[in-house]
């Protein structure tokens, strides 16, 4: 594995406690989760005593108050052991959601029981008819009195099924596109015309319980909206959006690396022909490539945090990242799955498990053709 240029000394002692924990406390229930299609609270609850939940949110709101980096180290070391399941990554941008935009009194509300784990986040964007279009979205936040009665649907909601705390974008002027937008807390518990629907069958990250939300006169204090002024959703999700997508493509890194681990060990024992599948000049060869590529993905990911870092990371290069680590992922998965030959396709060998989880990262977090578009409208100084 490359050493990432933005680890420094307590952040690959950090990556140490990330990565026992997961060898404790994750790998010997990774196939009972699984079969069971989620990961039980315990599991968030021991996440957050050891303050990985946490290692961000400010001290005043139990966390930290650690820089990003050590997320990232956190999602670096969930990839690396060829996990996708657990849904750290959205209840983390949750969190940031409500540290950069959401009042003092919010954050004490909510911030000290997602670092615990006592509660965990999901974020509602997606609608059945709306896929990557969030100016269009139709679920309704109306007000009436002092609450929003919110009415809607949502789908492909990751930690949907057990989440206790939504983010939820709405609509708060119906008639407005962008600056109608808001986003809006929801507590999910015993709460009246909220219901989760069924648990969606995914072809991949078969652990996590992504479903269907659906409102259906909802009513929530006006005090959940998140931030002091309506109309401002569009703005937040396109502030943190960059994050986000950084975010995948550090996890596509560490998938990355998994995918050429586990081949590199399955070649090196398994024969045919009388000699090593690793003895084939076309195997070295596809090796190779693989290893070149991920240390190329390792580098422009390090010029990512280091503009992160100054401040200076834009959309348009968080899409790339976005993107280049996605295809970079699929492309290495797939090579290493034909190295596994028959082998890759039977669901007992992790490669399998890193082939169907991959696909998805080319559509979540926006699609890849639409990273493609916001990088080229920056290329075009007349738009």
């Amino acid at each position: 594995m490359p050493n990432p240029a933005w680890m420094q000394e307590d952040h690959h002692a950090y990556a140490d406690t990330v990565r026992r924990f997961l060898d404790d406390e994750f790998q010997p229930h990774r196939d009972t989760w699984k079969q069971a299609g989620s990961i039980p609270k315990a599991f968030w609850q021991k996440a957050g005593e050891l303050g990985i939940l946490g290692a961000t949110i400010p001290e005043n709101c139990g966390g930290s108050g650690l820089s990003r980096h050590f997320d990232a180290v956190t999602f670096l070391e969930q990839a690396k052991i060829g996990d996708s399941g657990w849904g750290f990554a959205v209840h983390n941008i949750a969190t940031h959601y409500l540290t950069t935009f959401a009042t003092d009194q919010q954050k004490q509300r909510w911030l000290p029981h997602m670092a615990s784990g006592d509660q965990v986040a999901a974020i509602a964007m997606t609608e059945p008819g709306t896929g990557s279009d969030l100016q269009a979205v139709t679920t309704t936040a109306i007000k009436d009195g002092n609450e929003y009665v919110i009415n809607g649907a949502k789908t492909f909601i990751t930690n949907g099924g057990s989440a206790d705390l939504v983010v939820l974008v709405a609509k708060t002027d119906p008639k407005a596109k962008g600056r109608g937008v808001s986003l809006i807390m929801i507590e999910t518990k015993d709460l009246d015309g909220f219901r989760v629907g069924r648990k969606l069958d995914k072809m991949g990250m078969k652990r996590n319980d992504t479903a269907e939300l659906f409102f259906e006169d909802v009513r929530v204090p006006q005090t959940n909206l998140i931030g002091l002024e309506e109309g401002q959703g569009f703005i937040q999700l396109m502030q943190q959006l960059p994050w986000e997508r950084l975010i995948l493509g550090i996890s596509a890194l560490g998938a990355s690396q998994c995918a050429l681990d586990t081949t590199l060990d399955y070649v090196r024992e398994r024969k045919a022909f009388g000699q090593r599948i690793m003895d084939f000049q076309n195997t070295r060869f596809k090796l190779a490539e693989a290893a070149t590529k991920i240390e190329v993905l390792s580098a422009f990911l390090d010029q990512c945090m280091a503009e992160l870092d100054a401040r200076t990371l834009t959309p348009e290069k968080a899409a790339m990242a976005k993107w280049w680590g996605s295809q970079t992922q699929c492309e290495i998965v797939d090579e290493c799955l034909q190295l596994h030959g028959g082998y890759g396709y039977m669901n007992e060998y992790l490669i399998a498990e890193l082939y169907t989880d991959a696909r998805v990262q080319k559509i979540y977090g926006g699609t890849n053709e639409i990273m493609k578009e916001l990088i080229a409208r920056s290329l075009d100084s007349d738009t």
